[in-house]
């Protein structure tokens, strides 16, 4: 394992299940474990923000998904870009990091990353679980939706046309400073043998929906859940319907779900409003 500090949390490599996953670590090496996991064409440096904040209390860390941000991109796509795998992934970098114990922070994908594997090899491993605008069940046509922008990604001539490209496909993320949409866009970029850039992420990836289409119909694993949960739904959210979370408040774990304003798929965990919501729940409050 390589780890280097810099203004960013400390960057780090480790090599998982024979393949070279990147996170970004906070805080204090002996603090108690939040691990906050990106959506599906992200990376983990969106969780700069919250995992600054948290850092103070919890030793946070913030892996880039197989296929994502600095971590080796999958020479199997059809066996590798599933939840099983990634769930797989998760539970033996834990297991090489000796964490016994933590809380699961996951936005979209990251969610179902953690509720998947809270039902299953991270059972009682995971002791509270938030999911940022994902559930059991997510709406077919929010999903063609990412798909169709995530699987063929656009390119353009300079960074500055890139962040005027994120700033569009993410705007249901909220409120994001001038800084923020830049940094997003700078740790979300990489650059084509025709000097071109693009999204940081594999197009592969989106082979998940065609190996595994119901991948994300997860309400199995859901009934079978016996630990805390929140669920943060984007207001307009078009991925997580309020008839889900009705249904998520009442079957399973009952999760406690809190509408998050101004926002849709999915809110960016960047306010001091969203930081209080996440804290007071991991702090059993």
């Amino acid at each position: 394992m390589m780890a280097v500090a810099n203004r960013s949390g400390r960057s780090c490599y480790l090599r998982v299940l024979d393949r070279e996953l990147h996170y970004t670590e906070w805080g204090a090496p002996d603090a108690p474990v939040v691990v906050a996991w990106h959506g599906l064409a992200r990376t983990g440096r969106d969780m700069d923000d919250i995992a600054q904040h948290l850092s103070t209390r919890w030793r946070v860390l913030c892996p880039d998904t197989l296929g994502r941000g600095l971590s080796q991109w999958s020479p199997d796509p059809p066996s590798e870009y599933n939840l099983a795998f990634y769930v797989r992934q998760a539970t033996a970098w834990l297991d090489a990091l000796r964490i016994e114990r933590c809380h699961w922070l996951g936005t979209s994908m990251g969610g179902a990353i953690g509720m998947v594997a809270a039902a299953g090899p991270l059972r009682g491993r995971i002791q509270r679980l938030v999911l940022n605008d994902n559930g059991p069940s997510l709406a077919l046509a929010a999903i063609e939706r990412i798909r169709s922008y995530a699987g063929q990604p656009a390119s353009f001539a300079t960074v500055s046309e890139l962040e005027a490209y994120f700033r569009q496909v993410y705007k249901p993320y909220g409120w994001l400073s001038d800084d923020q949409w830049r940094r997003l866009t700078e740790t979300s970029v990489r650059r084509l043998p025709d000097g071109r850039v693009t999204p940081h992420y594999d197009p592969a990836m989106v082979q998940q929906f065609i190996h595994e289409p119901a991948d994300y119909e997860r309400w199995a694993e859901w009934d079978s859940l016996d630990l805390p949960v929140l669920c943060l739904r984007g207001e307009h959210s078009d991925l997580l319907l309020r008839e889900t979370t009705e249904a998520m408040r009442q079957r399973g774990p009952r999760a406690l779900v809190v509408e998050v304003s101004g926002c849709g798929h999915a809110p960016a965990l960047n306010t001091p409003e969203q930081f209080a919501i996440v804290e007071r729940f991991l702090q059993g409050s």
